[in-house]
């Protein structure tokens, strides 16, 4: 997102502040991370090479729509593992806040942490986006599937939390 306030004539300057990114789209580079889960351990992305991943990404462990999101992932994460996919769900919680979300609503999914929205940011995952009908920033809830080469095969933002999951899938041709 570029600062209005940098604007030049007609040429739009981008500043290293700028920490936004483009949106994802399908075969862009899926950029490479290393976050904590809930338990405490690293998971980078680079290492997951030569498998298919699923991330999703959602503003706050705990709430109804989040928790709607993860229950799904986790009631489809034994079919997708099935069809070779991996599924992490990233939001900027802390770990513990993770580990209570994963104990109340016994989740098995692998849950991440971006407390600072740096991954999320470079995803293009947090920035502006409406809420009840005001321009706000925030996390915006979006899904990735990245092949076994680390490249991009769908980008989806603004998703509904319910439902989504049963897109995925058929987009998938997993039904």
């Amino acid at each position: 997102m570029l600062d209005p306030q940098l604007h030049i004539g007609c040429i739009w300057v981008r500043t290293e502040e700028d920490s936004v990114a483009d949106r994802l789209a399908p075969g862009d580079t899926a950029p490479d991370f290393t976050l904590q889960d809930d338990t405490g351990d690293e998971v980078t992305l680079s290492d997951l090479r030569g498998r298919k991943v699923i991330v999703y990404v959602y503003p706050a462990a705990l709430t109804p729509g989040c928790t709607t999101q993860a229950c799904d992932f986790t009631d489809n994460l034994d079919d997708l593992a099935g069809h070779g996919y991996e599924v992490l769900g990233i939001s900027p919680d802390a770990p513990a806040k993770l580990a209570r979300f994963r104990e109340k609503e016994s989740l098995t999914v692998r849950l991440l942490s971006d407390p600072d929205k740096a991954v999320l940011r470079r995803w293009g995952a947090f920035g502006e986006k409406k809420l009840y009908g005001k321009t706000v920033e925030g996390v915006i809830r979006s899904t990735f599937v990245i092949d076994e080469e680390g490249t991009v095969t769908h980008a989806w933002y603004n998703v509904r939390a319910s439902g989504h999951v049963a897109k995925l899938r058929r987009d998938l041709g997993l039904d």
